[in-house]
């Protein structure tokens, strides 16, 4: 027994089968046991450590200090990175919803682009919102008004809601202020702004792909009727009330405006960081450009401009962003143990073991980070999941790899990409799309879940041409 748990402990190939055990009973605890994730990720790393030899003391530290433990520097050491994002980012979000500046945007968009054009119009609607507000979010918003552009272009409710799909799950997987990206940057100690740049020099070329292409060919294969209980009534123009409220909506170049400014900032920052010298040019452009402050500004802007100027009360905007706020829970408790598992596999050298593993199978480090992340993915459903889990398996091999931020961001983007690769049943986004547009699962399969799996694709061949040339 002893020479087992030695073999376990020190040998590579007792590492690695140490990592397929733990990985395969997260599954397990996961998908059999219906066990919340961020549960079954402590639980798990805590059984890896011990197993592993790690101390008690530098696992879980002592009653008096455990600033310096493994549990608490894993926990902690992302969710000082991505907390404010987050939360900020889910705000914002909120404040656009309250507005009404998701039907401004799509109303302007559908008139830019005509009736033959009404499915591209809902894809970029879907790409615009997607950037801050979440992918169920979206969904909610911007159903009824595929609902009517679906209804009065006389075609299947898919064509019209496969781009919008597109747009929002991209947005999602790829942009911060998302949770995947952003805990995937945080956990690989890469710049946001990177993030931005390779995320939609990937992210837009994968949309219009699977929303535009795929979209337009299946939905003319896949014939889904708009049911008339779907259909919201149409606005009273002879009610005062609702005249004074279609007035009050805030202009399309002030919600452009906001959106922009905080990607703005991050990128000027992270730019700034490339052409100038040191001093106070740079500084003041690396301080509005730290994500929390850039995303701070877009917040204080979107509260006064969306909401104070256009009479919503503070109570109201109080109660909204307390409401918004509530989702998020889960999402940092998520990232957080998993960045405590990348941080057992780290200590115990498991992860070592997987890094020197795919060495010396010659794959490409951005290959192996997305077949890790799409087997995550489809193993148990969460993209979250499969991105922070991913993450910490690969993160020795990032730093011992001397890769320059552009490449580390493109890696991002190959596990982001992987983590939403075919959304089966095992996923709630799966349950979402086919509730709110009428499909059964079988329609849901040969639509959302194909879209899905050429995202992935198409995004992950766009990170690894362009790591080709970086």
């Amino acid at each position: 027994m002893t020479s087992f748990v030695d073999w376990l402990q020190h040998d590579t190939a007792g590492l690695l089968t140490l990592a397929a055990i733990s990985i395969a009973v997260l599954l397990v605890l996961i998908i059999k046991l219906k066990l919340e994730p961020f549960i079954a990720l402590i639980v798990v790393g805590v059984g890896v450590a011990l197993i592993a030899g790690v101390s008690v003391v530098e696992l879980v530290g002592t009653p008096t200090s455990a600033a310096d433990s493994i549990l608490e520097k894993g926990f902690g050491g992302i969710l000082g990175h991505i907390t404010p994002i987050i939360g900020l980012g889910t705000v914002l979000g909120a404040m656009m919803e309250r507005s009404g500046g998701a039907d401004v945007l799509t109303e302007r968009l559908l008139k830019l682009f005509g009736p033959k054009g009404a499915p591209l119009a809902m894809g970029v609607t879907g790409l615009v919102l997607g950037i801050p507000v979440f992918f169920d979010i979206g969904i909610f918003i911007l159903a009824p008004l595929v609902y009517v552009a679906a209804k009065r272009g006389g075609k299947s409710l898919v064509m019209y809601a496969m781009p919008m799909l597109a747009g929002l799950s991209m947005t999602h997987a790829f942009l911060p202020p998302h949770p995947g990206p952003v805990a995937a940057a945080g956990l690989l100690h890469v710049d946001m702004g990177w993030i931005i740049i390779m995320g939609l020099a990937c992210g837009i070329p994968a949309w219009f792909v699977s929303g535009v292409v795929w979209g337009t060919w299946i939905g003319k294969r896949v014939i889904i009727e708009v049911p008339d209980e779907f259909i919201p009534e149409e606005p009273d123009e002879f009610n005062p009330e609702e005249k004074e409220a279609d007035r009050n909506r805030p202009p399309l170049w002030l919600i452009s405006f906001i959106i922009l400014v905080p990607m703005v900032l991050i990128l000027g920052a992270t730019v700034g960081n490339v052409v100038l010298d040191e001093g106070t040019a740079l500084s003041v452009l690396i301080f509005l450009g730290t994500p929390t402050i850039a995303l701070t500004i877009a917040v204080l802007l979107a509260l006064y401009l969306l909401g104070i100027r256009r009479g919503i009360s503070a109570q109201e905007i109080g109660g909204m962003s307390a409401a918004a706020l509530k989702p998020v829970g889960m999402i940092l408790l998520v990232v957080g143990a998993g960045a405590f598992f990348g941080a057992v596999l780290r200590a115990t050298g498991v992860g070592q073991a997987l890094a020197d593993s795919m060495d010396a199978l010659g794959l490409p480090v951005i290959l192996s980070a997305y077949l890790i992340s799409c087997a995550l993915r489809i193993a148990q459903g969460s993209a979250t999941v499969a991105i922070v889990t991913t993450a910490g398996v690969i993160e020795p091999s990032i730093a011992a790899g001397n890769y320059t931020s552009a490449q580390i961001a493109l890696i991002v983007i190959a596990v982001s990409a992987g983590s939403i690769i075919a959304s089966h049943v095992n996923d709630g986004g799966f349950w979402i799309v086919s509730r709110y547009f009428n499909m059964s699962v079988k329609d849901t399969l040969k639509t959302w879940t194909v879209l899905e799996t050429i995202l992935s694709i198409v995004g992950f061949a766009m990170a690894s041409l362009i790591w080709v040339l970086v």
